[in-house]
């Protein structure tokens, strides 16, 4: 595994340099893992709400893949992988869980989930990033926030 302090850069054939991180599953690694992903976008003039929305949506995807996806297995990673192109900031989260169906979950806002104390995650995910995917697996999603010019 990956120690937190390093990355390995990978070229494709668009010669764009991803950063991949690989964390145990403990949630004490997640704030270190979105601010290197906000450092990573910090050649472009982004707002603070923005930079909020960004944080919010790394950590869920983080505590989703921690918690649910890895039950807090410190020996399966998270892999977390994040690059720029073309002024989209895209990241990856993916755990060695067995998934979920992303198709299924119920609305955080419908009447019988609104006092509920959890369930909101992949929710704020949708609203705030500009686009979401997910594997078939349900065990990786890709996030891409539009940055601008």
């Amino acid at each position: 595994m990956l120690n937190l302090g390093q990355s390995v850069f990978l070229k494709n054939n668009d010669k764009i340099k991803k950063t991949v991180v690989k964390i145990p599953s403990d949630i004490k690694y997640i704030r270190r893992i979105s601010s290197k992903v906000l450092e990573a976008a910090a050649s472009h003039e982004i707002d603070d709400s923005m930079k909020f929305d960004i944080r919010l949506c790394v950590e869920e995807a983080l505590i989703n893949a921690i918690v649910h996806g890895n039950r807090r297995d410190v020996t399966k990673p998270v892999k977390v992988t994040y690059w720029l192109k073309n002024s989209n900031l895209n990241i990856e989260v993916e755990d060695r869980g067995s998934g979920f169906d992303y198709r299924q979950l119920s609305d955080p806002t419908a009447n019988d989930n609104i006092m509920k104390g959890s369930g909101r995650g992949v929710y704020l995910i949708r609203s705030l990033m500009d686009e979401v995917e997910y594997n078939d697996t349900g065990n990786k999603v890709k996030m891409t926030k539009r940055l601008g010019a």
